[in-house]
């Protein structure tokens, strides 16, 4: 340096200019334009319910949003598992929610379960398929699309006390990887406490030995990370779900009346109803809707684009584009079908000619056949000319015999005649 003088480089953070504001700017306001948004547009959740019959599915939708949607018995007697889904416009406190409930009708009805889990597998692939198609679109319409992928599943276990069935596990783990599964025993007023505890911890140990995730409550926020990992303790939840209303003290709760006492629905002490419902709608219903976009949608994206043979990298494990790869693959196409036409181009040529040469042998063999008709055709033209001519000799002959016979004839009867004539002249001498 000149003076032998070195200069001091300024630090990365000393580089970095930072301004105070002077005054009010606004952007402090962008949560509540985000909440105004929000609000205006509105909410989707979508519920899958998973369960036996009679388990008390709709019961419990019917608790869980306070109202009654509309629902029918199952009979026991369907073969095959159905999905009815069944959408509702709700609204609280100027907040709507378009809610959609998926139902499983006749789920564990069938003596054969093995295919029990495959309607509800293709059903959420298949709501997965619809947004993926939208989202492919030249002109898409995301914002009013409507959006029927399943946010979670709750699935209902039979308050058996023995643990999880074979068709619990089987269809959990084909579901672990598609949608958020939150177990919950249904009926839990049908066991005792102590056999209901035993229960949840046998169905815990269950599910982590044939490696079924289900979906945990985030404990990220600060906000909710000791309220949720309290109640990732209380999974599977116990609940009770009911219609009816009773006056307990001096206010009206949710009840089932039994002869030994009567089960509040809403008492925490009674079951895990409360819980449920905070944690899947107070607290919870953004982190499973971000969860089913960001998580399980998007790992059915990534194979469904892998199977149409889309990737990030190339051969050479290179960063590559989309349209890199959409165009590569449409000038693969569009060379297969250039040489699909050219085979087939080929293909026709070779079936004309092999027409053309069949044609020819069939001409050629049906003029061998004419050849041969006209040659017997003419040997029986000559055959019959001989028998003709042989016909008219015989007549000849005969009629030349017949002359002599009558010229015969006629010269017999004359001497006949004269031999008469003169026996009668001598007769009368």
């Amino acid at each position: 340096m000149a003076g032998g003088l070195e200069v001091e480089k300024p630090s990365v953070e000393e580089q970095v200019r930072k301004l105070k504001l002077s005054g009010h700017v606004g952007f402090d306001s962008l949560p509540d334009q985000l909440v105004s948004k929000s609000v205006q547009n509105g909410f989707v959740f979508n519920i899958m319910c998973i369960g036996e019959t009679g388990l008390g599915k709709s019961t419990l939708m019917d608790s869980l949003f306070n109202t009654n949607f509309e629902s029918s018995p199952s009979p026991h007697s369907l073969p095959n598992v159905k999905l009815k889904a069944h959408t509702y416009e709700l609204q609280e406190s100027h907040v709507r929610l378009k809610l959609t409930i998926v139902d499983t009708v006749g789920y564990g009805d069938q003596i054969n379960k093995e295919d029990s889990f495959k309607s509800v597998v293709d059903y959420i692939d298949n709501q997965f398929e619809n947004f993926l198609q939208e989202e492919l679109k030249i002109k898409r319409a995301l914002t009013s699309y409507n959006d029927n992928r399943i946010h979670v599943c709750l699935y209902f276990i039979c308050p058996t006390g023995h643990g999880l069935k074979s068709i619990d596990l089987v269809c959990m783990k084909k579901l672990d990887q598609k949608v958020n599964i939150i177990p919950i025993i249904a009926k839990a007023d049908t066991i005792s406490k102590a056999e209901l505890q035993k229960f949840k911890v046998k169905i815990v140990e269950e599910l982590k030995n044939n490696d079924v995730n289900i979906y945990e409550f985030p404990i990220d926020d600060e906000s909710v990370s000791e309220v949720n990992s309290t109640m990732n303790t209380h999974i599977p939840f116990a609940v009770v779900g009911s219609t009816d209303f009773m006056r307990v003290g001096n206010k009206m709760v949710r009840a089932r009346q039994y002869p030994w006492g009567t089960v509040q629905v809403e008492n925490e002490s009674h079951c895990d109803f409360v819980k449920l419902r905070e944690m899947l709608i107070r607290t919870n219903m953004e982190d499973m809707r971000e969860k089913t976009h960001c998580l399980h949608y998007e790992l059915y994206r990534k194979r469904r684009l892998e199977q149409m043979g889309f990737s990030d990298v190339d051969a050479d494990n290179k960063p590559v584009s989309f349209q890199q790869t959409f165009e590569a693959k449409r000038t693969n196409h569009l060379q297969e079908l250039q040489q699909k036409e050219d085979e087939m181009r080929q293909m026709f040529v070779v079936r004309v000619k092999e027409k053309e040469a069949e044609l020819k042998d069939a001409e050629k063999e049906l003029h061998l056949k004419f050849d041969k008709l006209k040659k017997d055709h003419q040997d029986e033209k000559k055959k019959i000319d001989e028998q003709r001519k042989k016909m008219e000799d015989d007549i000849i002959e005969f009629n030349r015999r017949k002359s002599q016979h009558s010229q015969m004839t006629s010269n017999s009867h004359h001497t006949l005649t004269l031999g008469i004539g003169k026996y009668l002249h001598f007769s009368k001498e």
